[in-house]
């Protein structure tokens, strides 16, 4: 298992933002990830226009997670409606 940062971005719609949220922790939890750490960033301005939104709800979550699921989580993470970007970013130890 390796660690990674995950970052999400979510729309500001209160019950958007929650129900995205619990579906990312319920995909995490399902494909085998460990949630390490969650820390909400905050509301902040996106560099560029997505989804018609200029400005989003930032989460980082650090995980570990074995690198084949990466692939799986990253198509299952596209269906999420609820969610407007998302990255993950290899922890180097």
């Amino acid at each position: 298992m390796r660690q990674y940062e995950l970052t999400v971005i979510f729309p500001l719609e209160e019950d958007q933002y929650k129900a995205g949220r619990e579906q990312v922790v319920a995909d995490l939890n399902t494909h085998g990830a460990e949630i390490e750490k969650t820390d909400e960033v905050g509301d902040r301005d996106l560099a560029y226009e997505i989804k018609k939104r200029r400005r989003g709800r930032y989460v980082l979550f650090t995980v570990k997670l074995a690198p084949e699921k990466l692939g799986i989580l990253d198509r299952v993470f596209k269906l999420n409606a609820n969610l407007l970007k998302y990255l993950f970013v290899k922890i180097e130890a």
